[in-house]
């Protein structure tokens, strides 16, 4: 017992030094579990520890739910059921090409019940490129390293001669094939919650370096013996070998949406590389794109926070193409359920992204634009839409068009290889039409079109939502028409339907209102009313969605002054709630504004994420203020490190430039909010070979606000700094102070 003891002891602790000393860059401050401790009730991220290459293909990860359950990881679970390659890009939009393995020590403990293991995060280690879990009742450590298609494993069994691993294809159809003289296994799993084409199938490739002992083919809960290949609703396979106890067994695992031999071909990812090789490559991976924004200067908890912010970040959205063995880039279509040539990504709702995330790629990595936008074609021209929300294929969630921000957007900031006629074709049709789903196009297009807006009395939920979010996109597909050239008539339509907010604000009460389609407010109203005419939220926190026209917001609220006195009322009023609309009661949105103590700013919810810069057109001291109060209170690199659920890298982007010190108030503009910076020291190290340097040396927890802004060394009087001129290489000193005597002043 006692020998026992110490080889574990050791084992750890190899594994501790390897994973964190051994770590010279940034990567060691990151924590996967950030986010992970949430539930139905209170989302703290909904996020699980991922294991990925930046945007790659396949995510591995633990999972402490059931296969099918959206809550794949829970910090506050006890039992692991396995380790599962999974796509899941949300909680609310589950999973598809799914995998699971785990060891066990007895062969008739292959079923997920009976397999699952007690784990304790003691003995847990996650980092980007890295996992390591030492499973309790199966006495085994699991350790598990990527590439961009495939994974590799390393398992050790110290609980005596029994060692097995099981493999499961998962139910809703399933294939696997024994090929123990090549110590291989091979099938497919087609478990998914929709947005696959037909055909779907995740195939795969299993290899081992040790021989087998045994192995057998399972079916639904019985193992079949003899058996070497089975195809059935829910099939799987158990493989044992002959391992002394602390003896190690590696597995590599490849995937494919193509075909079989495709997922051999993308195994030569791993190849011969020894697991420690490929775990070495993940880090160095990660180690060079963390580094291209380097921040100093701030707490441990700060760049733990920043840096786990930034690896959030890089995971979406994922590729979903591959490189056969001639070289060619395919992919299969989850929109006609063929093999096609070409680029394709998937796992975005565009929603949430359009905001900061989607900006920050367009900064830092524009290749990577340039590539989910040639996936974009694809998209239009294999289903004839654009996806506002893909997982892989188009899903029913969330509303707006805001494929149209995220294509205006990349092109006016110099992002070419795309066509950008295709899309901006694909674009116009969305403006006309409803999609496959309600999500893609736009519901209610046609009163939006003719009254303005979207009535609150024909049968459209979210339609003040609705007519905002429409309002913005006209603007950024007049922004776009005007850098195309095309007629002032086209251009001039988007211009006046991007003024279309002003048609719901009912100045009487300074908010937003839903209207019929009779021109007629609604009455009664509760601007507290949570959901029915608002998406996930209420009037007192959609009223502020006019991104793109703040000065006309300004005078329709009655001037700056006013304007500054409404906005004030969001932070410092009660957090009332009418909760009528949801019939299962209050929901975890709701607590999270409550848990955030900010009145009715909920930070949670990302169409207010912009709301503290807003200052920056009046008072930017308060901009400065808020902005600091949110990074320390709300975000954290803990398992309840998040306020709200981490949305494909959204809400980490607000954190990353927020604490960089400026924002994408409104992304269509080419222009960002200056705020206040978290650390003394940042450098940007831009995809064209120039830097940004930004300084603030007297920064603290108390020295939070600007006194001065330098420009490349000049004194900067605006609060917004453009795009081009970062992209030109930039050095920014913020002189920071305990006082509000922020100079600067709007543009």
């Amino acid at each position: 017992m006692i020998h026992l003891r110490k080889k574990l002891f050791s084992f750890l602790l190899a594994s501790a030094v390897t994973a964190w000393c051994h770590a010279e860059g940034f990567t060691r401050y990151v924590n996967p579990l950030m986010g992970t401790h949430s539930s139905m009730e209170l989302s703290n991220g909904n996020t699980y520890p991922t294991v990925c290459l930046p945007f790659g293909m396949n995510n591995w990860a633990p999972h402490t739910g059931k296969l099918g359950n959206g809550f794949l990881y829970t910090y506050q679970d006890n039992y692991l059921y396995g380790f599962k390659q999974t796509h899941q890009a949300s909680l609310w939009i589950n999973d598809y090409g799914q995998l699971s393995v785990m060891p066990i020590t007895r062969r008739d403990n292959f079923t997920e019940e009976r397999r699952r293991s007690w784990f304790s995060h003691k003995t847990e280690i996650a980092l980007p490129h890295y996992y390591h879990a030492y499973l309790g009742d199966a006495q085994a450590h699991v350790e598990l390293t990527p590439t961009e298609r495939a994974a590799a494993f390393r398992m050790q069994f110290n609980g005596g001669d029994s060692a097995y691993v099981v493999i499961d294809a998962c139910d809703g159809g399933s294939y696997v094939r024994l090929i123990p003289e090549e110590r291989r296994i091979v099938g497919y799993s087609t478990k998914n919650n929709g947005g696959v084409g037909t055909g779907f199938k995740n195939f795969f490739v299993i290899t081992f370096n040790r021989p087998f002992l045994n192995a057998i083919i399972w079916k639904d809960k019985q193992l079949l013996d003899g058996e070497r290949e089975q195809q059935g609703p829910h099939v799987g396979a158990v493989v044992g070998f002959d391992l002394k106890r602390g003896e190690t067994v590696e597995m590599h695992i490849a995937t494919s949406y193509i075909s079989e031999k495709q997922a051999e071909v993308n195994l030569q990812e791993i190849g011969n590389k020894s697991f420690d090789e490929v775990k070495a490559k993940a880090e160095q991976t990660w180690d060079a794109e963390l580094a291209k924004v380097s921040v100093r200067g701030g707490t441990d908890d700060e760049m733990r926070t920043f840096y786990t912010c930034l690896y959030r970040m890089l995971i979406f959205p994922r590729k979903f193409y591959e490189i056969d063995a001639k070289g060619d880039t395919l992919h299969y279509s989850p929109y006609n359920g063929r093999i096609m040539p070409g680029i394709l990504y998937a796992d975005n709702g565009f929603w949430d992204t359009f905001r900061a995330q989607f900006p920050f790629l367009n900064l830092m990595y524009p290749n990577i634009v340039t590539e989910i936008l040639r996936g974009l074609e694809n998209v239009y021209k294999e289903s004839g839409w654009l996806p506002e929300w893909f997982s892989p294929g188009h899903r029913d969630c969330m509303i707006g068009q805001h494929s149209a921000s995220v294509i205006a957007d990349a092109y006016l900031k110099g992002i070419r290889g795309f066509d950008i006629d295709l899309l901006y074709e694909a674009i116009c049709k969305s403006t006309n039409s409803v999609g496959p789903v309600s999500s893609v196009g736009r519901k209610g297009f046609a009163q939006y079109n003719t009254l303005g807006y979207v009535p609150c009395d024909v049968d459209i939920n979210q339609n003040v939502s609705r007519t905002l979010e429409y309002a913005y996109d006209d603007f950024c597909i007049y922004r776009l028409a005007h850098a195309l050239n095309r007629p002032k008539k086209e251009q001039e339509t988007f211009r006046q339907r991007s003024l279309n907010y002003r048609h719901l604000f009912d100045k009487s009460i300074g908010l937003m209102r839903p209207k019929d389609s009779k021109g007629r407010f609604l009455t009664p109203f509760d601007p507290y009313r949570w959901g029915e005419h608002f998406t996930e939220g209420n009037s007192w926190q959609y009223t502020w969605f006019v991104p793109h026209d703040i000065p006309g917001l300004q005078k329709l609220m009655g001037g700056e002054a006013k304007f500054v006195e409404k906005l004030d009322s969001v932070f410092s009023q009660t957090q009332r709630y009418d909760i009528s609309y949801y019939k299962r009661g209050i929901i975890h949105l709701i607590r999270e504004m409550q848990n955030a103590d900010m009145g009715q700013y909920a930070h949670l919810n990302e169409p207010m994420h912009h709301v503290p810069y807003l200052y920056a057109f009046c008072q930017p001291w308060k901009t400065q203020r808020l902005v600091r109060t949110i990074m320390s209170r709300l975000y954290a690199p803990r398992p309840d490190g998040y306020c709200g659920d981490e949305d494909n890298g959204q809400m980490s982007a607000w954190y990353v430039f927020s604490a960089l010190g400026f924002y994408p108030l409104s992304p269509i503009s080419g222009e960002y909010a200056v705020g206040s910076p978290l650390f003394r020291q940042a450098t940007l190290h831009l995809p064209n070979g120039k830097t940004i340097h930004i300084a603030a040396p007297q920064n603290s927890s108390t020295h939070v606000y600007v006194s001065q802004f330098l420009l490349n060394g000049k004194p900067y009087s605006g609060s917004f700094i453009k795009h081009s001129e970062l992209m030109k290489g930039a050095k920014i000193e913020f002189k920071m102070s305990a006082e509000k005597t922020h100079p600067i002043k709007k543009n």
